[in-house]
């Protein structure tokens, strides 16, 4: 009986440690972080996976949660919904439907030349510069930044969409970027 009892208090603690290190986790808000989390992609799906969603939210106490439906193959017409708090897991899998003569991938997209985190790294850096500039805000905390692309896979609909609020809670301000960068809206 005292062998299970000290089972579960080392698992107890060890749960107590790793939820301590990720309330250590920083909130991404600069083109390096942007870049650590697509290595954590690369790593984790490859330098040619197909992405259809890609977000990144960070929640006070909690830390960086990354999720991503994504494919290594997408002629398989199978993508999983992954997320990353503490280690990747796969909440679903996604099976597609295609309008005839279309191809899995011509909905999908890559973290390469035209969508990559070091551009949305750089839209939350000017995003935390405005709002600093001009709201007056002192600590503008990340809520969600992401790869907005249309169902329809045109790119030039797709943006990166960024969240902030105020570091203890507000009103939320949004903007929206085009993949080069250019501010094409916001509001609150």
């Amino acid at each position: 009986m005292n062998s299970i009892k000290q089972i579960v208090s080392v698992a107890v603690i060890a749960l107590v440690l790793m939820s301590c290190d990720s309330l250590s986790s920083k909130q991404p808000e600069n083109v390096s972080d942007f870049k650590k989390i697509e290595a954590e992609l690369s790593s984790e799906f490859g330098n040619d996976a197909y992405y259809t969603d890609l977000s990144v939210m960070y929640i006070k106490g909690l830390g960086v949660t990354t999720s991503a439906t994504v494919t290594k193959e997408p002629t398989s017409l199978k993508m999983g919904q992954w997320e990353n708090s503490q280690g990747w897991k796969q909440s679903s899998e996604i099976s597609l439907e295609l309008p005839e003569g279309t191809e899995a991938k011509d909905f999908m997209f890559q973290l390469k030349d035209k969508i990559n985190l070091s551009n949305l790294g750089d839209c939350v850096e000017k995003s935390i510069s405005h709002l600093k500039s001009e709201k007056k805000i002192e600590k503008p905390a990340l809520h969600l930044a992401s790869v907005s692309f249309p169902d329809n896979g045109d790119y030039s609909k797709a943006d990166y969409l960024i969240m902030l609020k105020p570091e203890n809670g507000g009103t939320t301000f949004t903007y929206t970027y085009s993949l080069d960068g250019e501010l094409l809206n916001f509001r609150y």
